[in-house]
Order: structure tokens, then C-alpha cells, then sequence
């Protein structure tokens, strides 16, 4: 063996020594990225990267650290509404007009013409509905609630091309067709609401819900901690125990899964 071929082995030996010819392991996973940013507003950003914001409630939001109120700071290329009540609708009308992005939810006529959202940014849907957003699919499922002044409540599960999905459940209450949605889209990851009387669904009961219908890898506690009434951590917890399901998190921190 000449002096180049002799020098060419070496080469590939303390290359695999270090790592640097190491293939991607096969079927891994990349991973979905999950920012809490107070309340119900979340910002999701898929394996491809998909940035959408759910229930964007910022600027106003107590519990949005001050340097995520700023809506400069986001670029979505969607902005999902679960209903019209204004710790949810927030600021999606101004964040939309500001990204450019596609701004989904059931028709909510009266803030629509009050925030002028050009036509073109907005995506009516209604239950049963199926937005493709990028790599990942959004669909709408009923919610239990209200929603003053217009539209309806709904939930969203997005669902990424490896399978996995995400089911964000707005502000609910525990109803029977949430088998369904377990049946039809079996999420991998639930944001459940949490809040106390002055929010709607007690803990009890959103853990009833998971308890019963789902089965889920992550629970992640949220519509908690930002509005008066609400419950706190240590209440939450009281009532999880010690599953090693549920994955507290802090407004402002993401988490990659």
C-alpha cells in the first residue's frame, strides 16, 4: 500500500473515531418545538419549520415576560383563534397584519371589521375543517365554551407529516366527543386548560378528561397563573400527583419534543 492510500485510511479511521461520518440514526424523529407564552397563547413550530401561534392574548397578558409582548419579535406563518373572547383573540388581528400571516379561526365578523383584516389573511374554518399549513395539518374540533361577540369555540390538533400530533383544547370543558378526537387524531401531546372557576374547566375535571379519553405521552398545563381567580402551580400539581406525563412549564420557556 503507497503513502497516500496509507494516509487516506488513517483519515477515515479518526474520522469515525470522532463521529463525523456518522449517518442520522434511521426513523429519528426531529423535534417539535413548544414555546408557553402565558395563559393560552403558545407558539408551535414544526419539524420543517412551521411557526404558528395559538390564541396570541400578549401585550396584555400578565404572564407574558415583557420582552415576548413586543409582536415584532414573532413571524408566524399562521395564527390559529380558538374563540372571540379577548384573553385568546388578543392580539391575532394586529399580529396577523404585522407577519402577513394566515389568521384561522371560525368567522368572528364584528372584530374582524373592527381590526380590518385584509381578506386574503383570513382563513374561515369551522368544525370538521382541515387547514394545510406548511408540513403540518390543522384540525378543528369542537370546544365547550363561549364566544362573545361572534364565531364559536373550537380546538385545534396540528398534526406533522411524522405521524405525531399536538391538541391545543382552547377553553373547554370535558365533553363525550373528546373520544372521538382521541379516535381520529390520538394526540401525542395535550395543552390543556387548567384555570379555576373564573376560567372555566377545574383541574379536577381536566384531568378527568385525560384520564378518560386520551392517551397522551405529554400533558402540558395551561389557561392558569396570568388572570385573578386562577389556579397556581402548587393547586395543579395537588391534583396530577407525580405523573410523569405532565410537564409544567414557565411563560417564556420552550421545550423540544
Amino acid at each position: 500500500m503507497d503513502a497516500k492510500k496509507i494516509a487516506f485510511a488513517l483519515l477515515i479511521v479518526a474520522l469515525a473515531a470522532t463521529g463525523l461520518t456518522q449517518t442520522p440514526e434511521p426513523g429519528k424523529k426531529k423535534e417539535i418545538k413548544i414555546t408557553w407564552l402565558g395563559h393560552s397563547a403558545f407558539e408551535i413550530v414544526s419539524p420543517s419549520g412551521t411557526d404558528i401561534i395559538i390564541d396570541p392574548f400578549l401585550t396584555k397578558n400578565p404572564a407574558t415576560p415583557t420582552e415576548l409582548k413586543d409582536l415584532a419579535h414573532y413571524h408566524p406563518a399562521y395564527v390559529l383563534v380558538t374563540h372571540s373572547h379577548g384573553d385568546h383573540l388578543g392580539d391575532a388581528i394586529e399580529l396577523a397584519k404585522m407577519s402577513k400571516a394566515k389568521l384561522v379561526c371560525v368567522a368572528m365578523l364584528e372584530a374582524f371589521k373592527k381590526g380590518e383584516l385584509p381578506r386574503e389573511l383570513f382563513e374561515g374554518v369551522n368544525v370538521g375543517d382541515v387547514v394545510k399549513a406548511g408540513d403540518v395539518k390543522i384540525h378543528v374540533v369542537p370546544a365547550m365554551h363561549s364566544s362573545e361577540p361572534s364565531g364559536r369555540p373550537v380546538g385545534y390538533v396540528l398534526e406533522f407529516a411524522d405521524g405525531r400530533s399536538v391538541y391545543h383544547e382552547g377553553d373547554t370543558w370535558i365533553f363525550g366527543d373528546m373520544a372521538l378526537i382521541q379516535e381520529f387524531y390520538h394526540p401525542n401531546i395535550i395543552l390543556m386548560p387548567v384555570g379555576a372557576v373564573a376560567d372555566g374547566q377545574m383541574p379536577q375535571m381536566a384531568w378527568l378528561a385525560v384520564s378518560r379519553y386520551f392517551k397522551p405521552e405529554v400533558v402540558i398545563p395551561m389557561h392558569y397563573g396570568a388572570l385573578p381567580g386562577s389556579s397556581t402551580e402548587e393547586d395543579l400539581r395537588k391534583v396530577f400527583g407525580k405523573d410523569p406525563r405532565v410537564v409544567f412549564m414557565k411563560p417564556g420557556e420552550t421545550k423540544s419534543f
